[in-house]
């Protein structure tokens, strides 16, 4: 039988807390969300001033990179690429800001990220996905 570690409420904590510093470094207002290796909510926070829009968006960004076991990005580059069959497949968002959270070589959970631009969104994704390394 395999085994793999999962996250626990301290490492999410862990999680937000990296990327809310990123965020707040920068002035951005966005919404944060950790799921679970199938996607399930974990955690969201939503930082002063950002849309309520982006509790929903950075969900389904995390959600997707969690099932794909890859960035968001890398099926909205698909698309952008001229893959258009890509709109149709059972990924939730196709916008950046989605990024796998790995450990020791699986994913075990992701976040996204919503509220900025896409690659401002990344870069917030990026600094709470990779605290636990």
């Amino acid at each position: 039988m395999n085994s793999k570690a999962v996250l626990s409420q301290a490492e999410v904590g862990q999680i937000i807390k990296a990327a809310r510093a990123e965020a707040q470094a920068n002035q951005w207002a966005v919404t944060i969300v950790v799921v679970d290796d199938g996607g399930h909510p974990l955690a969201l926070e939503r930082l002063d001033g950002c849309a309520p829009s982006s509790a929903y968006i950075a969900t389904e960004k995390a959600r997707t990179s969690a099932l794909g076991r890859r960035e968001s990005k890398s099926y909205e580059d698909m698309v952008n690429s001229g893959r258009y069959a890509f709109l149709s497949a059972p990924v939730l968002t196709s916008l950046e800001g989605g990024v796998p959270i790995v450990f020791d070589g699986q994913v075990i959970g992701a976040i996204g990220v919503s509220g900025v631009k896409p690659e401002q969104d990344a870069q917030v994704a990026k600094a709470g996905a990779q605290c636990l390394e």
